[in-house]
């Protein structure tokens, strides 16, 4: 189940992406057409970072986008739309999408650019993270009077495990401590009885036993322990 800090993780990869053709107008074309390869991108950025962060149908609540007006259209249809006003602003949650309107008359049918807020400020001022501005992906501050409105997406409620690994650190051969030690009775647990007990290093038997959970688990067997293997192991049978 994706989340907003899912959202906002993948987000934050693409700082500094620049140009066109780029990673998100390749990875929209490549489903959608090569007519988007050098199209504006800021909404395909949205889309891109929903499906590479499993948020797509908290964020595409009417299917894949790459026009801004639609896209508000589609939380307006679901009622999760909210207008750009400044109390709005203030309370806008991180993870949201914010849609903006130079123009300034917040009508959905004059939206020119989106991107998701990072956190609210105060004072009507929220930082956001934006593709496509001046045809690059950055951090802005932006205040009420060019927000159109605002998309709450259905995000899926944080849990223990996401908490969880928020916490915990990247684990690689070599490493030694408690948190091998977790490491290596939760590999016992999901039956790997050549760990002999938690005791002991990050070892080749260890690296052989991570491996193998990797590939059962479908995320690159690399060996290593981090953000997107420890769910894996954390996983209820």
């Amino acid at each position: 189940m994706g989340s907003a800090k899912g959202m906002l993780r993948e987000a934050r990869k693409s700082l500094g992406t620049s140009g066109r053709p780029n990673k998100i107008t390749k990875a929209y074309a490549k489903k959608h057409g090569d007519e988007f390869l050098k199209a504006p991108w800021c909404n395909m950025a949205i889309t891109v970072w929903a499906h590479k962060s499993d948020n797509a149908d908290a964020v595409l609540p009417g299917g894949d986008r790459a026009y801004t007006v639609a896209h508000a259209q589609d939380f307006k249809k679901a009622d999760r739309w909210y207008k750009g006003t400044t109390a709005n602003t203030n309370r806008a949650k991180p993870g949201w999408i914010v849609f903006f309107d130079w123009g300034s008359t917040n009508s959905i049918g004059a939206i020119d650019h989106v991107g998701v807020v990072e956190k609210a400020l105060g004072g009507g001022r929220v930082q956001t993270i934006e593709g496509n501005t001046k045809d690059a992906c950055k951090r802005r501050v932006r205040s009420s009077s060019v927000i159109a409105g605002f998309g709450r997406p259905a995000y899926g409620s944080s849990n223990w495990t996401e908490d969880i690994v928020d916490k915990l650190p990247t684990l690689r051969k070599g490493a030694e401590g408690e948190h091998v030690q977790t490491l290596r009775a939760l590999l016992m647990a999901r039956s790997h009885p050549e760990i002999d007990g938690v005791d002991g290093p990050f070892d080749t038997k260890v690296e052989l036993a991570v491996r193998a959970l990797q590939l059962w688990g479908k995320v690159e067997a690399d060996g290593v322990v981090g953000p997107k293997t420890w769910p894996v192991l954390l996983r209820v049978h």
